[in-house]
């Protein structure tokens, strides 16, 4: 296989088991292979990893969205993590010998594919967006699926592509980015507040580090708190970096680091040797999360399936 595309869709189901799997499933086509699958109780959420050819990549998307659309209603979701759909974000990504115009294509056709086939409301985020102001997925996905919702209804923030009202599937971001690093820091106490403002403090939006989105919310079932981020260009903003800005502002407040953790793959350059141990990272497997040993011959294809999805630590 020469070009090689990733897509990192996430689904907002992160408890229910057999609608877990069969998501999974749906997602491994011929050609692609779900290379990662992590199912989040906290945040609801499944994080999921396909690497493939561009055409097998978008069946799978289309096939993983599908059965999602099928079994998940977003009236009855609760959960950590912000979310507007069942099928909630989809974006597409260059891994080799392929770049971010055939990615922003392939995303761009995947949402018309959705919006017609499953009459999904479809927003274009990212490098696929149509309109500047949504290049952001934080903008597109504000107020989450009843915010979206109620926006929709009175004719505002309507979607890109797909009918003009959020059912119970929600709407669907699709996008096309850049390898990006999803990064959690989990913090002593209840103070959802603090969290907060932690992340606030840190993320680019409101002055902090560059090229840093971040959250900050509870976590009742684990009795703390987290620091949820995006490092889109770790290069700007490195792991280590926005662990130490997160533990600064929660030494500050009286609060400490329990662990962290990367949510889905990273790219080799993101983690130097020795930033594990500093960043009290937790559950991480360099051989199953590091991008490029997945794609390295003789590891493109490990067992996937429903076998692949692993819990939450």
């Amino acid at each position: 296989m020469s070009a090689i595309v990733g897509v990192v869709p996430n689904f907002s189901e992160g408890r229910r088991r057999d609608v877990i799997d069969e998501i999974v499933t749906a997602l491994d086509v011929d050609g692609a292979r779900v290379v990662f699958a992590e199912a989040d109780p906290d945040h609801h959420r499944l994080d999921t990893t396909v690497l493939g050819d561009p055409d097998a990549v978008r069946r799978s998307a289309i096939a993983g969205a599908a059965a999602a659309v099928e079994r998940i209603d977003m009236f009855d979701h609760r959960g950590g993590h912000p979310r507007m759909g069942a099928a909630d974000v989809i974006p597409f990504m260059p891994v080799r010998e392929v770049g971010m115009e055939a990615c922003v294509e392939l995303a761009r056709d995947v949402a018309r594919e959705l919006a017609e086939t499953l009459d999904l409301p479809v927003y274009l985020y990212g490098e696929a967006a149509l309109v500047p102001e949504r290049r952001s997925l934080a903008d597109v996905r504000k107020g989450e699926f009843e915010g979206l919702r109620e926006a929709v209804a009175s004719g505002d923030r309507l979607p890109d592509l797909g009918p003009r009202e959020i059912g119970r599937a929600g709407a669907t971001a699709v996008g096309a980015r850049k390898p990006l690093v999803a990064f959690n820091i989990y913090l002593s106490g209840t103070d959802e507040t603090a969290a907060k403002d932690i992340a606030r403090t840190v993320r680019e939006s409101s002055g902090g580090l560059p090229a840093v989105r971040a959250i900050g919310f509870s976590v009742p079932e684990r009795r703390c708190v987290t620091v949820s981020m995006n490092l889109v260009n770790f290069e700007m903003t490195g792991v280590r970096d926005a662990f130490d800005a997160v533990a600064k502002e929660a030494a500050a407040r009286g609060m400490e680091v329990l662990e962290s953790e990367i949510v889905g793959l990273a790219p080799e350059a993101a983690l130097p040797p020795g930033d594990e141990e500093h960043l009290r990272l937790a559950g991480f497997t360099p051989a199953k999360q590091i991008l490029e040993r997945l794609v390295d011959a003789g590891r493109m294809w490990p067992v996937s399936g429903k076998e692949n999805v692993r819990e939450h630590p």
